[in-house]
């Protein structure tokens, strides 16, 4: 929490070493990404168990505001249990946790849910995985995080590439896309709400908690989604054995990473770590071939050759200068 200086309180001195370090702030990242990318197949058997049609877009409001809700307890009882002593905002905070919650968890998840009933899923993911270099972009051009170099624009090109390669569908020489202002233009809004966090926690984080930001935004935007969802209509409720439990692992993804993201974000520079977004996607792809038993879109080849484009992405970013 923000101290009566104004200045954000330094993390413990071996946590931070272990974030900023060349290989721990890596470890951390990839560790976010792989919990952001089973988050991918859990959607989809989430709505099975709850019984949510794909085009029910208000029931899909309120089952992501529900777990966004629980995410956001989560981390609020884990540290308050930690701290011996409730987690709550001050004064102070709330502003930019209102702030926070509109775009990193209501405004994302709105234009995510309303384009994607209307979106090609190949376009989809190229865009959201747009996040990334728009984070980059933004941090640059319009907060004046960083200076934008052209060994940056390069890796987030590899990276972008990478992503686009694994999503692409039939052979490289035709690939499938779309866009429309309903489908494709919501995605895009909803990634550009992503980015435009990524830049908020990087500024916020100097003079509040990230974590207690990222839990509390949760809670609050994950109450606005709900009450959307609620007003279209929208209902869920368990049709299948495990489907709680799916809902409590799903708040718990949203909860870890989202936490672990915007530590990382206060101790590093916005390109240095959002670079790692690309491995969204892959990590996604990947794990939905084994939950969903997706093995006939895997081309083992191109999955290589993707990955290998993403990792060069992020050697290229953090290659060198890359800290604040």
């Amino acid at each position: 929490m923000a101290r009566e200086g104004g200045t954000r309180p330094r993390m413990g001195e071996r946590r931070e070493r272990f974030l900023t370090s060349t290989w721990g702030a890596p470890l951390a990242a990839a560790f976010c990404c792989l919990l952001w990318g089973s988050a991918f197949p859990c959607i989809k058997i989430g709505y099975a168990l709850f019984g949510i049609a794909d085009t029910d877009v208000a029931s899909q409001m309120l089952f992501a505001g529900t777990r966004f809700l629980l995410a956001g307890i989560m981390v609020i009882l884990f540290v308050s249990a930690a701290r011996r002593g409730p987690f709550a905002p001050r004064r102070a905070d709330v502003g930019p946790i209102c702030l926070l919650a509109l775009f990193q968890t209501f405004g994302q998840y709105l234009f995510f849910y309303l384009g994607l009933a209307h979106a090609a899923g190949t376009t989809s993911s190229v865009i959201g995985a747009s996040a990334s270099f728009l984070a980059i972009l933004l941090s640059s051009l319009a907060f004046r995080q960083e200076r934008l170099t052209g060994r940056k624009v390069a890796g987030c090109l590899l990276g972008f590439a990478g992503v686009v390669l694994i999503n692409t569908g039939g052979s490289l020489d035709s690939p499938s896309f779309s866009f429309s202002p309903g489908g494709e233009g919501m995605i895009l809004l909803s990634t550009l709400c992503a980015a435009v966090s990524s830049c908020l926690i990087q500024r916020l984080s100097a003079r509040h908690d990230p974590v207690l930001l990222s839990g509390w935004q949760f809670m609050m935007g994950g109450l606005g989604l709900m009450a959307t969802g609620v007003a279209g209509g929208g209902t869920i409720s368990p049709v299948r054995p495990g489907a709680l439990l799916l809902l409590a692992y799903m708040a718990f993804i949203s909860a870890a990473a989202y936490s672990i993201w915007s530590l990382l974000l206060s101790v590093n520079s916005v390109s240095r770590i959002s670079v790692y977004g690309f491995m969204n996607p892959v990590f996604g792809f990947a794990l939905s071939t084994v939950l969903l038993g997706e093995y006939q879109l895997v081309d083992p080849v191109r999955s290589i050759c993707a990955l290998a484009l993403v990792s060069a992405g992020i050697v290229v970013v953090n290659r060198v200068g890359a800290r604040p």
